[in-house]
């Protein structure tokens, strides 16, 4: 296997302050209630597991998740739709579990709208099972709209 990075393939790193004006502009462009910048900048701040996702040198996506007591949860996880449908999300998703299981997190949670049936099926594919229901969690056209609670339990080789 090459270290060398081919065209087109994803490239994760840390989000760094000056990287939170491009999310912003993916953040905007994809969310109809999207976060502000103050909130990323906070992630940051607060150390939060904040991860860039880069193709050909190009902002593609991010990923945001927190940690403590022994669980993890997945707060933000964006791609551009420029890039949509090359499974970057799902690279998102398993570098941010391979984070949690390196800071020996035991469950990943994380909320998904009721209305984003592709968002859970990828979901479900990594492993996660609907745990809950959040009522008017969202906002959402005309009002509120509801979270599925879902959850990942990370297993660790008995030593």
């Amino acid at each position: 296997m090459s270290a060398v990075l081919q065209p087109g393939e994803a490239q994760i790193r840390a989000m760094l302050p000056m990287d939170v004006r491009a999310v912003m502009a993916i953040e905007l462009a994809e969310y109809p209630f999207p976060w502000t910048a103050r909130i990323f900048s906070d992630c940051l701040r607060v150390d939060y597991c904040c991860r860039i996702a880069e193709i050909d040198g190009q902002l593609a996506g991010y990923g945001i998740m927190s940690s403590g007591a022994s669980e993890a949860h997945i707060l933000n996880v964006c791609v551009a739709s420029a890039f949509r449908r090359r499974s970057l999300g799902r690279t998102l998703m398993l570098h941010l579990l391979d984070e949690a299981e390196i800071l020996g997190v035991e469950t990943v949670f994380l909320e998904v709208r009721e209305s984003n049936p592709v968002a859970m099926r990828l979901y479900e594919s990594l492993g996660f099972n609907r745990v809950g229901v959040r009522k008017d969690y969202y906002p959402a056209e005309g009002g509120r709209e509801d979270a599925i609670i879902m959850a990942l339990p990370l297993s660790f080789p008995v030593i």
